[in-house]
């Protein structure tokens, strides 16, 4: 089999897998990569999403931990609604330049770090490209020097503000009034789009704090109109409220910060132990981020390249659950994998893990994956109705005769009672 082939291959193993969250998410299949960050513009506390034809750029960061050099060159993927690749476009009709085999020049090695890694910076659109159609996008980073391995995935949106969006969020809901539930209503405007057929032409999407693994999808509306749709207590678009984010800080590797009881140093790395965190049994407003990430130093100099790795020890009292524990955050990408599950120990009573993390500002938190697949907020976190969540909404369309989904709504609101 020659590297063409085997690339086609790759490629197509991973927009075909079963259309879970996993599906829909920056994923790292290489594991000298970490702190992998798609951001648009500056905004890290918010979804990956910018305008077609608008100012705002999409910001894809990743290091690799080694100071080898390796030519990585991406390709750029249009999506459907649910994430496969929009096979029936050519490149050309949704990419302006080069969607393929372009280089990544932007990068720099890290420099007094006890951790050894390049950091690299890839942004869309740029000199080389420019997105022409709205919706989905994946971007694939190959090792050119490997074969070209594919090494990441990142994912973001492009939207064409064409439907008219009106989010709410409310503690009465069905389950229970002020209890620990939240709902979600939706009212959706067509604006100058010919929709005919609803229930084919579009697809709605709603989420909590940009988590596409409790994405909710193909909710029925209670009321079709001549103009728009609406969703008023439609029980699929309830969410459990969970609880505030829990944080830390590690700024530099000498000094115990945020949420940090302690730093050591083994001879051979750094690591910082972060204060057990204990169940929680009432809720009390503590300001996050709803899951993001910022990297960052003491000096806030140079971040991407001064910053050091820590392996990072988190520690959840708890008793044993029926289910596996993980870790969860936008720097975890929302993916249930190895090695952000949490071991338990008998004796200590308690859960645990270790992560090699970069220097900055991090958001967790605690989810119990149980038997049957679901996703719960571990029991000892507590789920409390007063708990500030964002939303987000994604309203794709296509024509009758179209052979793809635009993004042609998206909103986002806060929820704060």
């Amino acid at each position: 089999m020659n590297i063409k082939t085997l690339r086609i291959l790759i490629i197509f193993l991973l927009i075909t897998l079963p259309l879970t969250s996993a599906a829909q998410q920056n994923e790292i299949f290489n594991s000298r990569i970490a702190s992998l960050q798609v951001v648009a513009g500056d905004d890290w506390l918010s979804p990956p999403v910018i305008p077609l034809h608008g100012n705002t750029a999409i910001n894809i960061s990743f290091d690799d931990l080694t100071h080898e050099y390796h030519r990585y060159i991406y390709r750029i993927e249009h999506c459907d609604a649910d994430w496969t690749t929009s096979s029936s476009l050519f490149s050309s009709e949704y990419v302006e330049g080069f969607s393929d085999g372009i280089a990544l020049e932007d990068l720099e090695e890290s420099l007094n770090t006890n951790v050894l890694y390049t950091h690299y910076r890839l942004q869309i659109p740029n000199s080389n490209c420019r997105l022409k159609m709205s919706g989905n996008y994946r971007v694939i980073i190959y090792d050119e020097n490997n074969g070209e391995e594919p090494i990441l995935s990142a994912c973001f949106m492009v939207v064409e503000p064409l439907m008219g969006v009106m989010m709410s969020v409310t503690a009465n809901t069905d389950l229970g009034i002020n209890s620990q539930w939240q709902q979600v209503g939706l009212e959706v405007k067509y604006g100058p789009l010919s929709v005919t057929r609803p229930d084919q032409q579009l697809h709605i999407v709603i989420m909590q704090n940009g988590r596409w693994d409790d994405a909710r999808m193909g909710a029925t509306p209670q009321y079709t109109m001549p103009t728009g749709l609406k969703w008023s207590h439609n029980r699929q678009f309830i969410f459990s409220a969970g609880n505030e984010y829990r944080k830390f800080e590690m700024l530099d590797t000498d000094h115990p910060t945020l949420g940090i009881d302690k730093m050591r140093w083994d001879g051979t790395a750094y690591h910082a132990y972060l204060w057990p965190d204990e169940p929680r049994t009432n809720y009390i407003y503590d300001e996050d981020a709803n899951g993001a990430f910022y990297i960052r130093n003491s000096d806030n100099y140079e971040n991407n390249r001064l910053s050091d790795y820590v392996l990072v020890h988190f520690t959840l009292k708890s008793p044993r659950l029926d289910g596996e524990v993980y870790l969860n955050g936008v720097w975890t990408n929302d993916r249930f994998l190895p090695e952000y599950k949490l071991e338990y120990d008998e004796l200590a009573g308690e859960y645990t893990t270790v992560q090699n993390l970069k220097l900055g500002y991090y958001n967790y938190q605690y989810l119990l994956v149980k038997a049957d697949g679901s996703i719960v907020p571990v029991p000892s976190e507590g789920s409390f109705y007063q708990t500030e969540n964002k939303y987000q909404a994604f309203i794709y369309y296509r024509d009758i005769s179209g052979r793809s989904d635009r993004l042609v709504g998206y909103q986002q609101v806060s929820f704060a009672p």
